[in-house]
């Protein structure tokens, strides 16, 4: 089985699966793409073969009953992970599920309990994580060359506020920034920081025009040991996609944190006291590397790079976040 590459369906056609995580498979050593769905046959059909793939399927439902199918990609809107994944899990796929998880920590461990049951790995696609510079920056983290870490601060702001009525700004669907973009900082700085955050203050832009979700959202995690995560996220805002990492003797920038191009070398700088330094991180699709993590996990009976839990920690994090900012109050975790 370890010589075979992994066989990939994806649920629905949506832009971050066609631009991104299916070009990601393709580019895999160990996956392969075999069948996409759609609820729309004649959708699936279009997509299926602008990508190459062997079968398109016109529900979820019949891709899942494919004994040929081993995992499965769910790109669908928030509020169907769970349910889902849970379906997927019960007909033996394994998951590589969209952030976030779910719309809560409580639907996300039904979704992790699910799949332990069902005996199939669940990951959710934080495809940054995958990428060898994040290795890289917690080794000189942990070498102490930037000192003790007293914060980190990061970004990821976007505008898309002229084109309404999609999910990202329906509330009952998981829209706003918060939940398509905000858990990037917020798993970025679990990351780094090795540790959870004892308690959330967020302050959030939310938008009538935009069916009342958080179109921004800036906040403050509070770590132990007065570290704090200070980031923003948007939806409504200039493009930024920023790390910053600040030691008692110096820091680590990171310009493209969480997006960068596939086919470039990407930078960080770490700042200290002999100057400012590049460094250079060939180019890597991180995507196929979440891609590969999978198999190995499947294939190999290798433990994975991130486990399902850690999904799950996320999405308490996010709870108090949103909590916060709904409520204009400082919430513990």
């Amino acid at each position: 089985m370890a010589n075979e590459k992994l066989r990939w369906g994806v649920l629905g056609c949506a832009g971050i699966a066609m631009r991104s995580v299916i070009p990601g498979i393709l580019r895999s050593q160990r996956g392969t793409l075999a069948a996409i769905a759609s609820r729309d046959l004649v959708r699936a059909k279009e997509c299926a073969a602008q990508v190459g793939a062997a079968k398109a399927y016109g529900s979820y439902e019949a891709l899942l009953a494919d004994p040929e199918i081993d995992a499965v990609y769910i790109p669908l809107p928030n509020h169907l992970h769970q349910p889902w994944t849970i379906r997927a899990a019960q007909a033996g796929k394994h998951i590589l599920c969209e952030k976030p998880l779910a719309l809560n920590a409580t639907q996300a461990q039904e979704m992790v309990d699910a799949c332990a049951k069902a005996g199939v790995h669940l990951a959710e696609a934080f495809m940054y994580r995958h990428h060898p510079r994040y290795a890289q920056i917690k080794a000189i983290i942990a070498s102490g060359e930037i000192g003790d870490v007293r914060g980190v601060h990061a970004t990821f702001t976007f505008n898309s506020s002229a084109v309404t009525g999609q999910f990202r700004q329906n509330v009952d669907m998981g829209g706003g920034a918060l939940y398509d973009i905000g858990v990037y900082p917020i798993s970025v700085a679990r990351l780094l920081l090795d540790a959870e955050p004892e308690a959330a203050t967020v302050h959030a832009l939310f938008s009538e025009r935009h069916g009342g979700v958080d179109m921004m959202a800036s906040g403050l995690l509070e770590f132990t040991g007065g570290v704090g995560l200070t980031f923003d996220c948007a939806m409504w805002a200039a493009w930024r996609n920023t790390l910053e990492v600040l030691g008692t003797d110096g820091r680590i920038e990171v310009p493209s944190a969480f997006v960068c191009d596939v086919d470039q070398p990407s930078s960080f700088y770490v700042v200290g006291a002999s100057g400012r330094r590049e460094e250079v991180c060939e180019a890597v699709d991180q995507f196929a590397l979440e891609v590969d993590d999978m198999a190995r996990v499947v294939q190999d009976g290798a433990a994975p790079a991130f486990s399902a839990q850690d999904g799950v920690e996320n999405m308490r994090v996010l709870d108090a976040c949103l909590t916060s900012a709904r409520t204009r109050t400082r919430v513990q975790i």
